[in-house]
């Protein structure tokens, strides 16, 4: 039996002062996890802070982004040892929004993601069709590229660290949500995929979570479906309550 796993992604929300709030209200209000997994990924502004606010508590903490260069002169880049040395034990990588609105191609995400495995963090790996590419009936081809390229080179071991999560581009942000039938039928398609790329005990092991539009009054239909296994949560994050009642979902 798989746990669940559910990650809030703040984007460029909240402040240092926000952000302190909004970790402070989660952990006092955080409900009974048992054998599950919650992380926030505040901005990069707010991660040494937050990490303060919930390092005595079961909450970890992620980022959002990172460089796939160790140090040296990129200007405005955050390298994976930086996010390290704040505490943070993820970080999101292949983002749509960093897809489509900062050009990040299947191979910059696969160098991201063998420099995070390389220096200890775990990543969550984004992918996710567009709405005209659903209407297109190429889903399955879309989401098997983004995934035999965002892994290539990858060991099963190494597979194990990572989180997947099927982020339905044309769902993110619009209101609009997969019916969980149909993000079970990608999900299902994905672990059936890793079986294949991998074994079936490392895609039995996987934790594949669904994003888009997830709210408290969807989440615990989304959550009951057999091959999703947790959420990454964008907009409903934001408010300690929704965002608590998402985790009492799972």
């Amino acid at each position: 039996m798989r746990r669940k796993v559910i990650a809030g992604n703040w984007k460029m929300n909240n402040d240092l002062g926000a952000s302190i709030s909004l970790a402070s209200e989660l952990k006092t209000n955080l409900p009974e996890l048992g054998e599950n997994q919650l992380i926030i990924c505040p901005p990069f502004t707010s991660l040494e802070s937050v990490n303060e606010v919930i390092k005595d508590s079961p909450i970890a903490l992620g980022a959002q982004n990172m460089s796939k260069q160790d140090s040296g002169a990129y200007t405005g880049e955050v390298s994976a040892s930086m996010l390290k040395s704040v505490g943070c034990e993820y970080v999101i990588l292949g983002h749509s929004e960093r897809r489509t609105i900062f050009n990040e191609q299947d191979a910059l995400i696969n160098a991201k993601i063998r420099k995070a495995l390389s220096e200890g963090l775990k990543p969550i790996f984004c992918i996710g069709e567009t709405l005209e590419e659903r209407e297109g009936g190429i889903t399955n081809q879309v989401v098997k590229r983004q995934v035999v390229e965002g892994l290539k080179d990858i060991t099963e071991e190494n597979l194990a660290l990572i989180i997947l999560a099927y982020e339905p581009v044309w769902a993110i942000g619009t209101g609009k949500t997969a019916t969980p039938e149909q993000a079970q039928e990608v999900h299902k398609f994905l672990r059936e995929l890793l079986a294949e790329l991998y074994s079936a005990p490392a895609a039995d092991k996987l934790i594949i979570q669904y994003g888009g539009s997830v709210k408290p009054d969807n989440a615990g239909e989304l959550l009951s479906q057999a091959d999703i296994d947790g959420a990454l949560v964008g907009g409903a994050c934001l408010k300690s309550d929704s965002f608590v009642n998402i985790i009492k979902s799972a």
